[in-house]
């Protein structure tokens, strides 16, 4: 097969890539390196270099056919679309409008598109599925639960298309030098750089984490969606304080860090977890790993890399 799949400078860009052309495939990549960079392309991938939200940039692919587009780019930062809203809905929303008239005027059946926890916003009961009312609280939730919507859309015109809710990705190959992206990579960026935590907000904050390898099976599950539109909580259903995250990072450190607790940052979520009963019964998904589990293999990972860059 033939994969278009942004985003693969980043960090799930990046390993549903991997997998693919493991699996034999071939897959080409657009990434303007904003936050992703080129060492992080796995080799074999073609790429293109520019932003998706750019009609020239998607010219340069030349009507070239692909059995599916996966749409892993953009600014993925509720704290950072309060910066520049406009620059969040172009990444965001602009350049998912673009890639559905691409695969609707080059015949691609099948558009996978990377939606997020945050279109939720807060609830009481804190466990959300598929139906809750959706309750954007930044400029980057409202974004993606707009690219939603234009997905619904295109899906009456012949193609298959699936958004996936990720909530909270994490595992090796996470950006350790964006600290205003990922809350698991950015308490370990701060844990071994710094030995000092900083944490914006309520230690009684909560998340659902799902580690990486399990967000690459649902993409490539629902790859085997045939027609219509639909959408997937990737989640584990089970919430992870904030306070959990930062002692489990202190725990494996062979030093002391410190940590402190101060005011929280715009638009951010206190705290949802995941229903992921339809994403098991329609596509068969299932987390394979548990927080605790996944989090030491991304200690053991990032500590590694710093070593070996020092």
């Amino acid at each position: 097969m033939n994969y278009l799949v942004t985003g693969a400078g980043g960090f799930i860009g990046a390993a549903i890539v991997d997998r693919l052309l493991c699996d034999g495939h071939t897959c080409t990549t657009i990434d303007n390196l904003s936050t992703g960079t080129v060492d992080h392309i796995p080799q074999g991938c073609r790429f293109i270099e520019g932003d998706v939200a750019d009609a020239h940039v998607i010219d340069r692919l030349a009507g070239e056919r692909f059995d599916a587009i996966i749409h892993m780019a953009g600014q993925s930062s509720g704290e950072i679309s309060f910066d520049n809203p406009v620059y969040d809905l172009q990444t965001n929303t602009q350049s998912t409008l673009l890639l559905l008239k691409y695969a609707r005027e080059t015949g691609c059946k099948k558009v996978v598109y990377a939606s997020s926890m945050s279109t939720y916003g807060d609830h009481i009961p804190p466990v959300c599925n598929e139906e809750t009312e959706r309750i954007p609280k930044s400029f980057y939730a409202v974004g993606k639960l707009a690219s939603e919507n234009y997905l619904r859309i295109f899906s009456e015109f012949g193609i298959a298309c699936t958004a996936l809710r990720f909530f909270n990705v994490y595992g090796p190959g996470q950006n350790l030098k964006n600290l205003r992206q990922g809350m698991a990579s950015i308490f370990l960026a701060m844990a071994i750089n710094n030995r000092h935590i900083h944490v914006k907000g309520s230690k009684d904050r909560f998340r659902d984490f799902v580690y990486i390898d399990d967000v690459v099976n649902a993409v490539l599950l629902s790859l085997e969606r045939e027609q219509g539109y639909d959408v997937f909580n990737v989640c584990t259903g089970v919430p992870t304080t904030v306070e959990t995250v930062v002692e489990t990072i202190r725990s494996a450190m062979d030093y002391d860090v410190t940590v402190e607790y101060t005011d929280s940052t715009p638009g951010d979520q206190f705290g949802i977890y995941g229903d992921n009963q339809k994403i098991q019964e329609v596509l068969g998904w299932n987390p394979t790993y548990d927080f605790k589990n996944g989090m030491q293999k991304m200690i053991d990972w990032a500590v590694a890399q710093t070593a070996a860059e020092t």
